[in-house]
């Protein structure tokens, strides 16, 4: 018997109507997922109102009207006067002792358990009190003028026993090595240097108030110095000001207030200054904040740490990526016909006709814009084109359009498309912008807005 082969027997492929149905739709989606990582998604932003809170606090270095005085004889120089006292004209401030037996003198005298009255330890309790409340250790620096302070303090106490002692070490001596010097004018006493005394205000730069390397120089009592070396300043006028770096706009901002509040961080004490915007030859911008009283409180400082004190910008909130920019054609507002056929504005504008023949038509149109002091209506080019001759209503005359005007805004999307809704800006920070609300050609509270403005073109049709 002949061996059959056996054959495998293949199932027919049945195509129904609900594969097809299925493969239909499995292509459509892959490739609407395909489209969908491939276009740029347009996000809407619902405008809401808000505000800004601008960052007020800066640092800034302490101009005043300063005259260095300096030592007329070498020697040990002791100060009579107290840092922060205003003495008249040929008042008693210091007194150099060319042996040094002064101030051996004075260290031997004892002044006592009860030698201080309750106003001098009230003195004493203040400055302490008010070291600890501004204590920061970032700048340990300034427990070295805590230190200065208190023995300025000290020395106060001490006037009467060092001019007695004066006179008992001339009279011993049977000559004068001790000198006395007085103010050449009236003014506050201030013993420490920086070379910072003649800087004008034009002069200030970022870099001197980021100085890292600042030092001030300190003259204290019982120290000895050579004749011309400085000895003490004074400041002779209660007019001061502080300079602090500032945005060109900001500050502009701020000097069309003329004055502005500050409070001073040292100790909270607030007060009112006139502004002046500054600009150095570096293309640095400060303000300068003036002030007429207070000076004696900062005598020892020549940096401040200051807050302005100012109401934060309110309107509508929108994000800095919504802004965009966009030129248009300018039109002379006797050029626009208010309400049209269907209660829009118009324009009446040259054509030419199928026969060649030259007559004018009447256009909807829609502003953008209006400029009160120019008085310009503006208008895109969908309306309008370069080389368009436009009539007066009530004349003959006519216009050519030419003159073209950029404006700041953001696309609008509550109509379907991307239309541009002109934005007057009150502030700006890195994400966000206040804008004026209810302006008439721009935004509302509760309008959407196309989030990122690169991701749509202008008039465009948006699915939402």
């Amino acid at each position: 018997m002949a061996k059959g082969k056996i054959k495998r027997y293949r199932k027919p492929l049945n195509i129904n109507i609900g594969m097809i149905i299925f493969g239909v739709i499995f292509i459509y989606v892959v490739v609407y997922v395909i489209m969908y990582f491939q276009t740029s998604h347009i996000v809407r932003y619902e405008v809401k109102e808000g505000s800004l809170a601008a960052d007020t606090i800066y640092r800034g270095i302490v101009l005043r009207d300063e005259t260095v005085v300096t030592a007329q004889t070498t020697g040990y120089v002791n100060y009579y006067a107290l840092e922060g006292e205003r003495v008249a004209k040929n008042d008693l401030v210091y007194v150099v002792d060319e042996s040094g037996r002064l101030s051996e003198s004075l260290s031997s005298m004892s002044l006592g358990e009860n030698s201080l009255s309750d106003r001098e330890l009230t003195e004493f309790r203040s400055e302490i009190v008010s070291f600890l409340h501004e204590f920061d250790e970032r700048q340990y620096e300034n427990t070295y003028d805590f230190k200065y302070s208190l023995k300025n303090t000290v020395m106060k106490l001490s006037n009467t026993n060092m001019l007695q002692s004066i006179q008992d070490l001339n009279g011993a001596a049977g000559v004068n090595i001790i000198h006395s010097s007085y103010a050449p004018m009236t003014g506050i006493v201030a013993y420490w240097t920086d070379g910072y005394e003649d800087l004008a205000p034009t002069a200030v730069t970022q870099e001197i108030i980021d100085d890292k390397e600042y030092e001030k120089k300190r003259i204290m009592s019982d120290t000895l110095l050579a004749e011309g070396d400085p000895v003490y300043k004074l400041s002779t006028n209660e007019n001061w000001s502080v300079v602090i770096p500032i945005d060109a706009n900001r500050g502009a901002e701020l000097q069309e207030e003329g004055y502005v509040k500050v409070r001073f961080l040292k100790n909270q004490y607030e007060s009112w200054g006139a502004v002046e915007l500054l600009a150095n030859g570096n293309g640095e911008t400060f303000l300068q904040l003036t002030f007429t009283n207070s000076m004696i409180t900062f005598i020892s400082d020549r940096f401040l740490d200051i807050e302005l004190i100012i109401e934060d910008e309110k309107g509508l909130k929108i994000p800095v990526s919504s802004i965009v920019q966009k030129e248009f054609y300018l039109i002379p507002e006797e050029y626009v016909t208010p309400g049209g056929n269907n209660g829009g504005d118009s324009i009446k504008r040259r054509c030419i006709l199928e026969d060649g023949s030259i007559s004018s038509e009447i256009v909807e149109i829609e502003i953008y814009y209006y400029d009160s002091e120019t008085k310009e209506y503006y208008l895109d080019s969908s309306m309008v084109e370069s080389g368009d001759i436009l009539f007066r209503e009530d004349s003959e005359e006519s216009f050519t359009v030419s003159r073209r005007a950029t404006l700041i805004g953001v696309y609008n999307m509550n109509k379907g498309y991307a239309d541009f809704k002109q934005i007057n800006i009150l502030y700006q920070n890195d994400e966000y912008a206040i804008v004026k609300p209810n302006t008439k050609y721009g935004l509302s509270v509760y309008d959407y807005i196309v989030l990122n403005a690169e991701s749509v073109r202008d008039d465009q049709f948006i699915n939402q």
